[in-house]
């Protein structure tokens, strides 16, 4: 796919080569190192004059096909990658991350690993909240005690989020930003592992139909290699607890993204469209940050600065101790009001009221 014929505009810049020469000799360490975007800077990173990289990941399956694809680009490169370490597990376990540090000492951190996938969270939301909330607390603890910096992988959804993925990572937002490191919010990245661009292919090589959930919904689209280039230039900004993003033209029609993927691999067709409605936790455009802040450019091209009001530290940190205390009890009502409390503009979708209120009515028949 020519995914820059669909975008319509340049491609995002990579940092200057000369700066990343920063990274040499240091350790660092990515978590969901076998996801899209996690396996992509794994592999260019590798390339570079590092100490070494510690790769965790939590599926066996991912962390072996990194393995394979790591082999390969060995093969084929004309100077030898940097030491990698490969390790199974997940990026919330204590005392696997206590090892991670005491034995590779990683001074950079880059979080990739989160649960995604909206409408699934919003029937899991105890596991969005584990995952993406109580690990990135985990890990960023560990790293802070051993003198790491965080870079978060964040989403738009994070902006005036109308899901629990989006919510949870709005909070996971606020827990790396308190340790002094840096958030970075991305769109849609293409033809990363069940993308929206990954569903639509496989619908065409059926022959459809395609389904968008609605006519208008927009999306920011990037590709992988801008999404690698938009994590080291975030690796690279100075200033410490920012909130960073790609400065893009206004976003795309999902349904536009639809029919060019169809043109292009399936010219000799007319492929149909239907339109399913919105999902729980779905909006119909997504920002990168809230009409209430503002973007700053930054030294790096297509890299804005976000200023945005932070939440006092003691309310805030009261209200993650009920949420915490809400998952150990396994209670939906219980951590909806406090993830509510945490992120204030957030608007939970019918499916997670309902599941807060089944909760309640269990507890209080």
């Amino acid at each position: 796919m020519d995914w820059r014929e669909f975008l319509a505009r340049p491609a995002l810049k990579p940092p200057p080569p000369g700066l990343l020469n920063s990274f040499a000799g240091q350790t660092i360490l990515i978590t969901g190192a076998g996801g899209s975007i996690g396996s992509a800077l794994a592999l260019r990173l590798g390339a570079l004059n590092l100490a070494g990289l510690v790769l965790l990941e939590a599926s066996e399956s991912n962390i072996y096909t990194l393995q394979h694809d790591l082999t390969e680009a060995a093969a084929s490169s004309p100077t030898p990658l940097c030491p990698s370490t490969m390790i199974l597990g997940s990026a919330g376990d204590r005392s696997l991350l206590e090892e991670i540090f005491e034995n590779h000492a990683p001074r950079l951190v880059f979080h990739a690993a989160a649960f995604k996938h909206v409408p699934l969270m919003e029937e899991q939301p105890l596991a969005a909240i584990a995952n993406n909330i109580f690990a990135t607390e985990i890990l960023v603890e560990a790293a802070a005690a051993h003198g790491a910096r965080t870079i978060l992988l964040s989403t738009d959804k994070a902006v005036e989020p109308a899901s629990v993925m989006g919510a949870t990572k709005r909070v996971a937002e606020e827990i790396v930003l308190a340790s002094r490191g840096t958030v970075l919010r991305l769109g849609n990245v293409l033809a990363s592992r069940d993308s929206v661009a990954e569903i639509f292919a496989r619908q065409i090589e059926k022959g459809g139909p395609l389904t968008v959930t609605d006519p208008a919904a927009r999306r920011y689209f990037l590709t992988v290699d801008e999404a690698v280039n938009l994590l080291l230039s975030a690796a690279l900004y100075a200033e410490p607890a920012a909130v960073l993003a790609p400065s893009l033209p206004a976003p795309h029609y999902v349904v536009d993204l639809a029919r060019f993927m169809a043109l292009a691999l399936r010219p000799e067709c007319e492929i149909p469209i239907h339109f399913t409605g919105s999902r729980p936790g779905d909006k119909e455009t997504e920002r990168l940050w809230s009409s209430s802040d503002r973007a700053v450019a930054t030294s790096f091209a297509d890299l804005v600065s976000i200023e945005t009001a932070r939440p006092t530290k003691a309310p805030f940190e009261q209200s993650l101790a009920r949420l915490r205390a809400a998952l150990d009890a396994r209670a939906p009502a219980a951590a909806l009001d406090a993830l509510q409390a945490l992120v204030p503009d957030y608007t939970p979708s019918a499916t997670v009221l309902e599941l807060a209120r089944r909760s309640r009515m269990r507890v209080c028949p």
